[in-house]
């Protein structure tokens, strides 16, 4: 094949995989009756199952052993698993409820933040270097986020948390580096054990709950694990196929997608704040995604190159 062929079916499987999360927020829309945290152990548990099959059907189980023995000889190992585990539990369970109490606006902000917050986790944390357009689509979105903060007159805690949230799991999945269809069942698997005891305990205190699932309710819930993994194994597909560049521009099909359900389909308010705050993001994202471009470095180049000579 190609490598022209690569790269389309790269954009496919990558855009597909965007498109899936895109649309998550209807999936949870559905299941609004049930409390967050039952939806999250659920969904947990499932996703858990789901991938350990997974992982069966594709012969990568053996690997998957492998790294949980790795994991008991090597407490590093098991303690980077173990806080991206409850990194992403965290991430779900601020998505899952901010679906299904209003907030879908304030999650697509998150999620156009998160890019952002992962070049300033990579500056601050692994000693990268952020070029003039990079910093400068930093300063847009801390305004933006201000905006939000101050004029609207609440702090966007619901964006942030899933902007850092997953902008600090995908350092600890880099730093960790192992497979991302293993990784996610190993990651379900340290927190499967607590999801198991909080639903019996739930389920024990609050026999109304269980009593009121109905058959539907009880598929959506099966469905959240491989409403979870799908996309997560598109992704990592798509990913290999594609530059970084192209990466940067097929993930906001996400938020934009999260942002028009917000406002068409479920009328959440989107007020003049809302588009000054998003404009600024908005703004950092395209200055952002073209700062690695030649003629974007070009330009750079010619400032640092100014800067020395005291120009």
């Amino acid at each position: 094949m190609n490598r022209i062929s690569e790269e389309k079916i790269g954009i496919l499987y990558t855009a597909f995989s965007y498109l899936l999360w895109g649309i998550l927020p209807l999936y949870w829309k559905m299941l609004e009756s049930r409390p967050a945290l039952e939806i999250l152990a659920h969904r947990i548990i499932w996703s858990f199952f789901f991938m350990v099959t997974l992982l069966v059907v594709t012969r990568q189980i053996t690997s998957w052993r492998k790294l949980v023995s790795l994991m008991a000889k090597q407490p590093k190992l098991a303690w980077g698993i173990s806080a991206a585990a409850i990194l992403i539990s965290a991430n779900w369970f601020v998505y899952i409820w901010a679906v299904n109490h209003g907030h879908v606006v304030e999650t697509s902000l998150g999620y156009y933040i998160n890019p952002l917050v992962s070049v300033v986790l990579g500056m601050v944390v692994l000693k990268e270097r952020l070029n003039v357009w990079q910093w400068i689509s930093f300063f847009l979105a801390t305004i933006g986020v201000f905006i939000m903060t101050f004029q609207y007159g609440a702090f966007p805690w619901v964006a942030l948390s899933l902007a850092f949230s997953f902008g600090i799991y995908g350092l600890v999945k880099k730093l960790a580096s192992v497979d991302s269809a293993i990784g996610l069942t190993l990651e379900t698997m340290v927190v499967t054990p607590i999801s198991l005891i909080y639903l019996f305990v739930l389920y024990h205190h609050h026999a109304s709950l269980l009593s009121t699932i109905t058959i539907w309710q009880a598929l959506l819930l099966i469905g959240a694990g491989p409403a979870t993994a799908v996309p997560l194994l598109y992704f990592a597909k798509g990913a290999k196929r594609i530059s970084l560049t192209m990466l940067g521009f097929l993930q906001y099909i996400a938020p934009t997608l999260t942002l028009l359900f917000g406002i068409f389909l479920f009328h959440e308010a989107f007020t003049k704040v809302h588009i000054y705050a998003f404009s600024c993001i908005w703004a950092a994202l395209i200055i952002f995604s073209f700062s690695k471009t030649k003629w974007m470095q070009g330009w750079h180049d010619k400032i640092v190159k100014r800067n020395s000579f005291g120009i």
